[in-house]
């Protein structure tokens, strides 16, 4: 529908009733903040309409405020990549009163004027955009916030981006490697170097990135996010601004400024468009100042479904097997990154019951569940793995997670956990399932002590997803479905399609949008338990699971490729053809 008079949305009060049950039917927001931005809108008189007030205040996110517009006022949602390259009736309209009401022309053709709004229902606006166009008619269109200032800047700016401007009013003489610490900080604490970090944060945000890599070189400080496990370049601030953003990244995280020669952790907590996120902040000293990292935790997008992380079927029939055992020990395996502390969230939401006990232990705590127990570690008051592992017992927990098995005391009191009567959850960095079991022996925990203890082992990796709006299905090889019929150990239809990526706006042009976990589940029977008892090796373990049904990563990865979900490339990225 695109005609506004064809729209039953003059009615605000039904209006901000829906976009109230739209939010908090999802959780997005709570009854009390939306009528505290409701009670302020009135007190307003009108000045200001609810949705602007929504995000004026962070309460939701200019996304998802977009959605729920489109959805609830039946209108096409656009962005700015659906624009032309000048804007559209130019002239016609003060650039001033598209910028006070939120709105841009998207087309003008056959005298109907497409306008691309930010609150659809407000019909002053369209109104005006009639009388001053000479439109016959004005048919609305969605777009979030963000797309708007995107647009306006490359409409109506100087050709210079937001962060270009931002960073030249900060003084050139802000990169002292030598400042003390109070110029520091007075640096980090102005408005433009507060806005400039905030605007890092918020992109990185919106692309999806679970980390931002800030790294000062010579001549250059290079900002990176990490999107979808690979890094890509981004607009930086130049590199006389080193210190200042630095220094304002080390306030917000709580970590000393006054301290460059060595590295340090932090953690900081804030809300962007309207979503809670957790970010994790590294520095380190290089030659040319501090490389700070910022590891991204959205809280309300994460997603604690194994079905949705990519396990199912038999393999994830074998975990939770294992998982319905009341004692015993299950690990997680797989690099950094992999996705193993999700998995193990997943795991103890599945098990979190009032008749439960759950205890944590982990170096950081990622991701707070509610119910659950959860230790940080503190290494520098004494406060390891270990230590905390020996207090835990006497806790009388059911069931006991510990982030990382790290050394051969953390190693033996899980085991001696699992001896007596708990459900021990873990991590260790092996590359293979039946890897972490030769590990576990190298690392001197005695055969027998593994074999009565170890229920199942889940090594994983992550993915990139086909974008579904942009995949494009292609006829492979006959040698290509051959060899993955051989290796999936299923016969495969001679017509079966594989997908390629292509590029939209959906996926930033990359054809993936996400990422899926390809795993293999070793169940610890009696065949794999005769042959740790025998000291044999990780390929020879791995050879007699999977000759008992076992699905290896790849095989996996296969399947999903078929499936249409992934690519074979991306298979081959994060492991081999077994």
């Amino acid at each position: 529908m695109g005609n506004a008079d064809a729209l039953h949305i003059d009615d605000k009060e039904l209006i901000q009733q829906q976009i109230k049950e739209w939010f908090t039917s999802r959780k997005k927001i709570t009854d009390e903040l939306f009528n505290r931005s409701l009670s302020l809108v009135k007190e307003q008189t009108g000045s200001t309409s609810l949705p602007l007030m929504l995000l004026k205040l962070g309460q939701v996110s200019a996304e998802d405020l977009a959605i729920c517009l489109a959805e609830i006022t039946q209108l096409r949602k656009v962005s700015f990549e659906d624009f032309p390259a000048e804007p559209a009736c130019d002239n016609l309209i003060a650039e001033n009163f598209l910028k006070q009401h939120s709105v841009i022309p998207l087309a003008f053709s056959n005298n109907i004027l497409t306008l691309a709004m930010l609150d659809p229902s407000d019909h002053f606006v369209i109104k005006s955009t009639k009388l001053a166009s000479g439109a016959e008619r004005v048919d609305p269109v969605v777009i979030s916030k963000t797309d708007l200032d995107t647009l306006y800047d490359q409409f109506y700016g100087d050709g210079q981006s937001q962060l270009g401007k931002i960073a030249d009013q900060i003084e050139e003489s802000s990169n002292n490697s030598d400042a003390d610490v109070e110029q520091l900080r007075d640096m980090a604490s102005e408005a433009p170097v507060i806005r400039l970090v905030n605007l890092l944060i918020q992109r990185a945000c919106k692309s999806n990135a679970s980390d931002i890599h800030i790294e000062p070189f010579h001549d250059k400080l290079k900002v990176r996010f990490r999107c979808d496990g690979l890094l890509q370049e981004v607009e930086s601030p130049p590199a006389h601004l080193s210190a200042a953003v630095i220094s304002r990244i080390k306030i917000m995280a709580h970590m000393n400024i006054a301290e460059r020669r060595l590295p340090q952790d932090g953690r900081i907590d804030l809300r962007v468009q309207g979503q809670t996120i957790d970010i994790r902040v590294s520095s380190i000293p290089t030659v040319h100042g501090e490389s700070v990292v910022m590891r991204i935790l959205q809280r309300d997008s994460l997603v604690l479904d194994f079905e949705s992380l990519g396990l199912s079927g038999e393999p994830l029939a074998r975990l939770k097997s294992a998982l319905d055992k009341p004692n015993g020990m299950i690990l997680v395996t797989g690099p950094t990154g992999s996705g193993k502390s999700t998995t193990l969230y997943t795991a103890m939401q599945g098990l979190n019951t009032e008749q439960r006990k759950i205890i944590t232990v982990e170096d950081p705590v990622e991701y707070q569940l509610e119910g659950v127990n959860q230790i940080q570690v503190r290494s520098s008051i004494g406060l390891d793995f270990a230590t905390t592992l020996r207090s835990i017992v006497r806790q009388d927990p059911d069931i006991i997670m510990v982030g990382e098995m790290r050394d051969l005391e953390t190693a033996k009191i899980c085991i001696q956990s699992a001896l007596t009567g708990h459900l021990v959850l873990s991590t260790l960095h092996t590359n293979e399932a039946a890897g972490s079991i030769t590990r576990l022996l190298d690392m001197g925990v005695e055969d027998y002590l593994l074999t009565s203890t170890l229920l199942c082992v889940v090594s994983q990796r992550l993915v990139r997803k086909l974008c579904q709006h942009c995949a494009e299905p292609f006829q492979p090889m006959p040698e290509i479905l051959e060899r993955l019929s051989r290796n999936s150990g299923h016969t495969i239809n001679p017509d079966s399609k594989l997908y390629t990526p292509v590029g939209c706006e959906h996926c930033r042009s990359t054809g993936y949008n996400g990422r899926i976990a390809i795993s293999e589940v070793l169940p610890v029977d009696d065949h794999i338990r005769r042959q740790i008892m025998q000291n044999c090796d990780a390929r020879a373990l791995q050879k007699l699971a999977v000759e008992h049904g076992m699905q290896t990563m790849y095989t996996d990865g296969c399947s999903k490729a078929l499936a249409g979900m992934t690519t074979l490339e991306e298979i081959l990225r994060v492991t081999q053809e077994s």
